[in-house]
């Protein structure tokens, strides 16, 4: 398959499912599968295009991002709310990242265990709706108590296991913790930019040498970085008014078929 429309199928993928809570990373590596390559040769262009998608929120939502930046210079208890319950919800993905990375790294090119996690987290979704009864009131991420962002923030941890779902952790689990579900989605939207800019980050320390060295095609990486950011505006805006509606369930069905799917197929080769 042609490079160009590799990137283009992988800034698609990623545009999709960054935000929905399917796993974009478990998507990215079975994509690797079907696709015919090792996962390895594009980890650093799938980490990279995700800063499109994290874009996709900051133009969105500039609104709330400049009303955090100007309360915060004027000393507003919302803003520095705001911002706590993010860093609070950020810090322990940060410890147990930097904590578990190399054994992070060794489930990353396991298709299996992704499609494990797909099933087992349709599961636990369809669990927590039928269980968890959601306030209506929206409150918003500023007004979600500190132990709430706390608990999030552990529950991302669970997306370090490729499949779980970086957004399905923590929209679930605000849910499971009594967050209204827009107010959840929100929370999961703003901790994605602190989050994936983190994670960014440090891929670009691990692979410097790679990145100067003129290995990296940043003619790709840029086709890949605009589709996931066009895609992502689209999907956020659908998504946000679909879970009003409809609530998980769907997300929930489609990882279970999926999952199950994937898990026949590569089994079964």
């Amino acid at each position: 398959m042609p490079l160009l429309l590799t990137a283009i199928l992988l800034g698609i993928v990623e545009g999709l499912t960054e935000f929905l809570p399917v796993s974009s990373t478990g998507h990215l590596i079975l994509a690797s599968e079907l696709l015919g390559y090792k996962a390895e040769t594009w980890a650093t262009f799938n980490v990279i295009i995700q800063l499109g998608a994290i874009l996709a929120v900051i133009v969105l939502y500039w609104r709330t991002f400049w009303a955090v930046a100007t309360g915060l210079f004027k000393g507003e208890a919302t803003a520095l709310r705001f911002i706590g319950n993010l860093l609070l919800a950020f810090v322990p993905s940060v410890v147990l990242g930097l904590i578990l990375i190399d054994q992070i790294n060794a489930l990353l090119g396991n298709a299996v265990v992704v499609a494990v996690a797909l099933v087992l987290g349709g599961i636990a979704i369809l669990v927590i709706e039928a269980l968890v009864k959601a306030p209506d009131e929206q409150p918003g991420v500023a007004a979600v108590p500190w132990r709430k962002a706390l608990g999030i923030g552990m529950l991302q941890c669970l997306a370090m296991i490729p499949g779980v779902s970086r957004s399905g952790a923590t929209i679930m689990g605000a849910l499971a913790l009594g967050v209204e579900r827009r107010t959840a989605a929100e929370f999961s939207f703003f901790l994605a930019v602190p989050t994936m800019l983190g994670a960014t980050t440090l891929e670009v320390i691990k692979n410097h040498e790679e990145l100067t060295s003129g290995h990296v095609d940043w003619g790709l990486v840029g086709v890949g970085f605009v589709v996931s950011f066009l895609v992502a505006i689209v999907v956020i805006r659908w998504f946000v008014g679909l879970i009003s509606r409809r609530g998980f369930a769907p997300f929930a069905w489609y990882r279970i078929v999926a999952g199950s799917l994937a898990l026949v197929w590569l089994l079964a080769r």
